[in-house]
């Protein structure tokens, strides 16, 4: 009977038998719940070793960011479902229930951004410090405004009146960025670039009268080597303006080259112009054909044009080409002694009945 009564002694509004139930359901939810992660990590651990799929190691990482502080949290709100709490008590509870929450997922968001950040960086990454170092200022971007938004809700949650705090971060927000518009619109321009992929470092491109080979793609510049040997650095918004030609891309080249013959060559040897350009042509690896016709009667005398495409986008494999073309059309010109044009003007003078000679 005294034991009985003991339990049934009320102690800050519920019995003591109400307090050990609600102790004892704390512990177990805890246990539960440590036993459930850590089994849930060790499990989808080795699944995710084995599969070669990232969500399971996005699991892994979202559950290997719960802390204890939070299970504690949710087993402590399990227990105080079975007892009596004063209005004060629970205000405490829902504060600290509020905080942890928040807190949690402030580390579950981080956790996911972090994942995706470093998974993007070895998919696109490309071994490019520049590109990295973008897609790491994206992130810490996404952290920021992650923990700015649970600021936010944690304030509302708790009572305090937001609505001057977001138009005081929305006014100051445009002031800012007006003030430092050309810097944001370069890093949305290199964020652009390493989403888009337009070039890659290590492409030769062209923009406007600039061709030469990309060196760093960086947060507000991308540099470019060019042909004759200088660094030309760009701002990432003006190259997105531009217009860029990427040879690294280019599938075929096309060439057009051009023949002057003399105006007395014969037209049977000028006919047989096309033919020899074709099998000239049709001879050289990579090389395909398309068309050669005498196409015009020039001043520098009788033109023919043909075009051919070169199936590889190296310009020394398609200056190799070119060389082999003409030398053996020189040849075979040489051998047919047909001659090459040049620019002819006649001039006829005639003098007239008051001309005098001198």
């Amino acid at each position: 009977m005294p034991d009985i009564e003991l339990l049934d002694r009320v102690w800050f509004g519920n019995s003591l038998r109400q307090w050990l139930f609600a102790l004892s359901a704390f512990g177990v939810a805890y246990l539960l719940l440590s036993l459930l992660r850590r089994f849930s990590v060790r499990r989808l651990g080795v699944l995710a070793a084995r599969s070669a799929t990232h969500l399971d190691d996005l699991g892994v990482e979202i559950i290997r960011r719960t802390r204890q502080y939070f299970l504690l949290v949710v087993s402590f709100n399990v227990a105080a479902r079975l007892i009596h709490l004063s209005t004060p008590a629970r205000d405490v509870v829902h504060a600290i229930t509020v905080v942890a929450v928040l807190l949690q997922a402030g580390r579950w968001g981080s956790g996911l951004i972090g994942f995706a950040v470093e998974h993007y960086s070895r998919k696109r990454g490309d071994g490019d410090a520049g590109t990295r170092a973008t897609i790491q200022a994206v992130g810490y971007a996404g952290r920021f405004a992650l923990w700015v938004i649970l600021l936010i809700t944690a304030l509302s949650a708790f009572g305090i009146d937001i609505t001057a705090l977001i138009t005081g971060l929305g006014i100051g927000g445009i002031a800012l960025a007006l003030a430092v518009q050309n810097i944001l619109g370069d890093l949305f321009a290199a964020l652009s670039i390493v989403l888009d992929k337009p070039f890659v470092v290590g492409d030769p491109i062209q923009v406007d009268a600039i061709n030469g080979t990309i060196e760093h793609v960086g947060l507000k510049t991308t540099r470019i080597r060019s042909l004759s040997g200088e660094q030309v650095i760009i701002s990432n918004a003006d190259l997105l303006r531009s217009r860029i030609r990427n040879y690294k891309r280019m599938e075929q080249r096309r060439a057009v080259f051009t023949l002057d013959l003399a105006f007395d060559t014969p037209a049977d040897k000028v006919a047989a112009i096309p033919a020899m350009v074709r099998k000239i042509v049709e001879a050289q690896p990579l090389a395909r054909f398309d068309r050669s016709h005498f196409l015009a009667i020039d001043e520098s005398g009788l033109r023919v044009e043909s075009v051919y495409f070169v199936l590889d986008a190296d310009f020394n494999r398609y200056a190799d080409i070119q060389q082999a073309i003409n030398l053996e059309l020189l040849r075979q010109l040489q051998r047919d002694r047909i001659q090459f044009g040049y620019d002819t003007r006649l001039v006829n003078l005639r003098q007239t009945p008051n001309d005098q000679a001198i």
